[in-house]
């Protein structure tokens, strides 16, 4: 049987750290006392109790539909086999518009920072664009873009991927630059060609990074779909169109019916993300934090 020496030096004579000391070498307990669930619940019963009380204490009666109360939307909206069928149609003319963006958003922000990342004056000439590219307010460049475009599925596709753009290029490049100088003078000891080193040990470091500026690009792309369907009026009508028809009625359950199913939608695009983030690097990042 084998024993444990006593600590020596100044563990031993200061009561301070020999404490620290047997709590760091405990295991650290995950989670709280209750399940990750809980508190999400928690807050959405809070919403739900908020939204009530405005719609039943705060407004007026007259005023009434301006809020209406989560039960009559469901009624109104979500149960009426027209309203439900025409958010559900408008919602898959939106999700191919967002996807179709977002997917060319990727393919572009991608092969622009792997432009940037091999070379500084590359660096410098394009990622100025990249950020006048996201502060440029794009509902000013909407009328040009259907002028220039039309007002169909290709100028809905070009705000998506304007939207969409930055988080990709900007999250990759971040990804690319930060592998550990140790480890790229290894690989520079070896003589690894540049295209070695992109391969197999930029890009595989850069996955974190990459996924997240897509799961922030998923978002913004379904937005960029709902701006794009609200200002082009022209062909089939996507969420945005919609909400913009039950806006000029003042069809209130209708449309708070038709932005949660939006909000939802995105919520849907980010987790998938999300998941695929996970499927990627899960075994060896942690991709919780």
């Amino acid at each position: 049987m084998t024993t444990t020496a006593p600590p020596t030096g100044p563990v031993a004579t200061n009561p301070k750290i020999r404490t620290m000391s047997r709590a760091s070498d405990m295991p650290k307990r995950r989670g709280g006392r209750f399940p990750s669930w809980v508190p999400p619940v928690i807050v959405f019963i809070v919403i739900l109790a908020i939204w009530y009380f405005v719609s039943y204490v705060l407004l007026d009666p007259a005023r009434s539909f301006l809020v209406p109360a989560p039960h009559v939307i469901i009624e109104e909206a979500f149960l009426d086999p027209k309203v439900l069928g025409d958010i559900m149609g408008a919602l898959g003319r939106s999700a191919g518009v967002a996807l179709t963006g977002l997917a060319i958003a990727i393919v572009i922000g991608f092969v622009w920072a792997v432009a940037m990342s091999q070379a500084r004056w590359i660096e410098r000439s394009l990622f100025p664009y990249a950020v006048i590219l996201q502060c440029i307010p794009i509902l000013a460049l909407v009328p040009l873009i259907g002028f220039w475009f039309g007002f169909d599925f290709p100028a809905r596709v070009i705000v998506c991927v304007m939207i969409a753009l930055f988080p990709i290029v900007s999250n990759t490049l971040f990804g690319l630059q930060s592998v550990d100088k140790g480890q790229r003078e290894l690989f520079q000891l070896q003589k690894a060609s540049r295209w070695t080193v992109l391969l197999k040990l930029e890009f595989p470091a850069a996955l974190p990074a990459i996924f997240a500026g897509m799961r922030i690009s998923a978002g913004l792309a379904v937005v960029g779909a709902i701006v794009g369907d609200f200002f082009f009026r022209r062909g089939e009508p996507g969420l945005g169109s919609l909400i913009s028809n039950y806006q000029s009625r003042v069809q209130g359950p209708e449309l708070f019916a038709a932005i949660i199913v939006a909000s939802l939608f995105g919520v849907v695009v980010f987790l998938v993300f999300g998941w695929l983030g996970k499927l990627a690097v899960g075994h060896w990042y942690d991709y919780s934090k």
